[in-house]
């Protein structure tokens, strides 16, 4: 298997052999729904290439927005789920056409306690990842619509690597949690302040956002 230079150098050699032994590689395509609300989480995903878009969906369907995964991270919902045996709290979706090794959660147990550094791995992708909620819940308590959809637009930006961000009003409005008017009204006023530009259903973010 040939493993990202950064495995190399996170994961000691008998962590890489155990992998190579157990994961598998799997593709899947942009907008595939890898992991649904309430389904068991049977394997743990180590990116390769791609981004996967992490977010929670209420009962009227409305998804929020929670974090991105991209190459070389995993899930840390994957995390705690398998170690407690529950079904998933969140929706994973490939944003992007998406790369992974997935790793059977029945390893996950003898990792910990085996390898070193996977268990460092899994302590510090869960911290990071309760940091980066602690920020959105900072976001939606603190700051004010128009400044939370600018740090939605460069987030949506790098996790495509594109400046042109081929999303509707109503699809940002329901990731956003708001309606489509506010949002479209937002939009239009960051057209006017030169910071983006709006197509039917694309937004072509400016330098100056």
């Amino acid at each position: 298997m040939n493993f990202p230079e950064k495995f190399k150098t996170t994961f000691e050699p008998e962590l890489l052999q155990a992998i190579e032994a157990k994961a598998k590689v799997i593709s899947v395509t942009e907008g595939t729904v890898i992991v649904d609300i309430g389904q068991a989480v049977r394997i743990i995903p180590l990116l390769l290439s791609g981004t996967i878009k992490i977010t929670r969906v209420d009962d009227a369907g409305r998804e929020l927005l929670l974090y991105y995964i991209y190459a070389n991270e995993s899930c840390a919902m994957s995390f705690t789920c398998c170690m407690q045996q529950f079904p998933s709290e969140i929706k994973a979706t490939a944003e992007s056409d998406v790369e992974f090794l997935g790793i059977p959660v029945g390893v996950m147990d003898e990792w910990l306690t085996k390898y070193p550094t996977w268990k460092s791995f899994v302590m510090r992708t869960i911290r990071n990842r309760f940091n980066e909620l602690l920020n959105a819940i900072d976001q939606l308590a603190f700051q004010k619509l128009d400044e939370r959809l600018i740090h939605y637009l460069k987030e949506k930006s790098k996790a495509t690597g594109s400046t042109l961000i081929n999303f509707s009003h109503e699809e940002i409005a329901n990731e956003m949690a708001s309606s489509r008017e506010v949002i479209s009204r937002l939009l239009k006023k960051l057209e006017t302040d030169k910071k983006v530009l709006l197509y039917r259903n694309q937004i072509k973010l400016l330098r100056e956002l």
